[in-house]
């Protein structure tokens, strides 16, 4: 299928360019032709703007409200870098870690502590108002499955 797309792209290229001189000399130039292969459009975070608020983590260095943009990463998020790039691999999977735990997950009763966060702001052009806690490990694994946008915490 691929091949046969590529085949079809410079077939249709091919023949655009065998009119041109036609066109040309009716309407003006043509804009420079395009090169192949066009590389693939990559995400580059553009359009994620949040916020980070943390509290009860027991760690004064963690808790706080932080500013994350991406693209390029930028904020005063402690680690702006490896937060966008982490969003960014969850974005590549399609996963949504601002979903909340589905009310039918069978979740293990453990309690990973009083740490309390909630993340506002867009995430890909998508809005994004979520809170998290760490109080069965359901919860526990969303965080930590968001880390370093969250901080690792007890």
């Amino acid at each position: 299928m691929m091949r046969r797309l590529a085949l079809t792209a410079v077939a249709s290229l091919a023949a655009l360019s065998a009119a041109a001189p036609a066109a040309t000399a009716a309407s003006g130039p043509l804009p420079l032709p395009l090169s192949l292969p066009l590389p693939l459009l990559q995400d580059d975070g553009a359009g994620t703007r949040l916020t980070v608020v943390v509290s009860g983590s027991g760690n004064p260095e963690a808790d706080g409200r932080y500013e994350l943009e991406c693209g390029p990463a930028r904020g005063t998020h402690p680690v702006a870098a490896q937060a966008c790039e982490r969003l960014g691999q969850l974005e590549g999977e399609g996963a949504d870690p601002f979903a909340p735990v589905s009310r039918d997950a069978m979740c293990t009763q453990q309690y990973g502590g009083e740490a309390t966060s909630r993340v506002t702001g867009t995430w890909h052009g998508r809005h994004v108002d979520a809170s998290f806690r760490r109080t069965n490990g359901c919860e526990i694994a969303r965080w930590n499955g968001l880390r370093p946008v969250l901080p690792n915490v007890r």
